[in-house]
């Protein structure tokens, strides 16, 4: 008798044990621009291209060919990609997002996906001069430096 008593109060307390363990759902960040921040790029190499008229805007880290950073405000950036040509490694710094797009199709996939897509909401971008008469920070594109 003892010995049954003793099964039965093991197999309750396996049954109600994960319901006392249970912690709660963890809080998944929130998708688009302006949401929860993943990272901030300080002057980060970017390989930057971007569609006729500059509509959209994307980024890629050099080094980094599977994550791809869409920019969020491409109307106040593409006057300042006046001087570039589509390719060129250009420093940018601005906050990180989930894209929504991403967030959906990888949810809704069972595969996940070497791929990234993030927002960016960019703060500055300016070329990399490597030394040639450049300032601390960098220069910005628009700037009346000669380029050899």
């Amino acid at each position: 008798m003892r010995g049954n008593a003793i099964k039965r109060i093991f197999v309750v307390l396996i049954i109600i044990a994960p319901v006392f363990s249970y912690s709660g759902c963890k809080k998944q960040a929130k998708c688009g621009c302006g949401k929860d921040v993943l990272s901030t790029f300080a002057s980060t190499s970017c390989t930057i291209t971007w569609t006729d008229g500059g509509g959209t805007i994307y980024a890629q880290t050099v080094g980094d060919t599977y994550s791809t950073y869409i920019f969020c405000n491409p109307s106040q950036m593409f006057p300042k990609l006046a001087e570039a040509k589509q390719g060129d490694i250009l420093q940018v710094s601005g906050d990180v997002y989930w894209d929504c797009n991403y967030v959906y199709q990888s949810s809704n996939s069972a595969y996940q996906s070497l791929y990234k897509t993030y927002d960016i909401q960019v703060t500055d971008l300016f070329q990399n001069l490597y030394g040639k008469d450049k300032p601390g920070t960098g220069t910005n594109l628009n700037s009346t430096t000669p380029r050899n």
